[in-house]
């Protein structure tokens, strides 16, 4: 009788996953002028996914832009969209903020979070707006970022929708983690994500960029689960699971 072979101790690999497109790896290793080329790829083709990407927070003016944006902090867009046809109805000038009393201001943004500190930011908006610059959004970045409750990114999304002016990206949480997912920044801090993906695209295409990766990570690469297999940049992007 044949003696039974022994069998082999030795572990099986597990099954390789298909070879992607662009690696974790490569992306570690591209050179800035690749990843320029690439960067400019997934621009095109979001814009062609997304042809009438824009501002997702509704709004007729500067200052109407500028509240409605104080007031997406931590916040979705759809809600703000909620709430502001009635404050700009009640407040449509920025002296209007500056005089009204604070628990009226806080019962009109209560359902955006945070309804206190954003309703004090919004008086003080309004009193700053009307003594140092006679009612005006003003149209620069210095300016706007000593405004209370505007930061870099609540100026960056004025500028360039109010006024056309790309004096930088909008980083927001889906475009913080969008650039990662697609290797185009390998930071964290929202400030430094900015400076890498400015450094990636001709100025004029600043503002929409955000606006295209915002539609992306809305619709496609989600949070959770994001949908490779119905994604157009799946070639290009580092992380894609097809």
């Amino acid at each position: 009788m044949a003696k039974a072979k022994p069998q082999s101790t030795a572990k099986k690999a597990p099954p390789s996953k298909a070879t992607r497109a662009f690696s974790p790896a490569q992306a570690r290793r591209e050179s800035r002028a690749a990843k320029r080329a690439r960067a400019g790829v997934i621009y095109d083709r979001l814009h062609a996914q997304y042809p009438d990407s824009h501002c997702a927070l509704d709004h007729t003016s500067a200052l109407e832009l500028l509240v409605a944006t104080v007031l997406s902090a931590q916040c979705t867009d759809k809600r703000v969209n909620m709430v502001t046809p009635a404050l700009f109805a009640r407040y449509p000038e920025a002296a209007a903020y500056a005089a009204a009393p604070l628990g009226e201001l806080e019962e009109m943004v209560k359902t955006t979070g945070f309804f206190r500190n954003k309703a004090k930011s919004l008086q003080g908006l309004g009193s700053a707006l009307a003594e140092k610059h006679g009612g005006e959004v003003p149209r620069t970045m210095d300016e706007l970022r000593v405004l209370p409750g505007v930061g870099r990114k609540t100026a960056n999304v004025v500028l360039g929708n109010a006024f056309d002016i790309n004096e930088g990206v909008v980083v927001d949480t889906h475009v913080g983690r969008l650039s990662r997912r697609l290797g185009l920044t390998f930071e964290d801090d929202p400030e430094k994500v900015e400076i890498d993906l400015m450094a990636l695209l001709p100025q004029a295409r600043w503002t929409l960029w955000s606006h295209l990766l915002i539609d992306h990570g809305r619709a496609v690469c989600i949070a959770r689960k994001p949908l490779c297999a119905a994604c157009v940049l799946s070639e290009v992007c580092p992380s894609s699971e097809v």
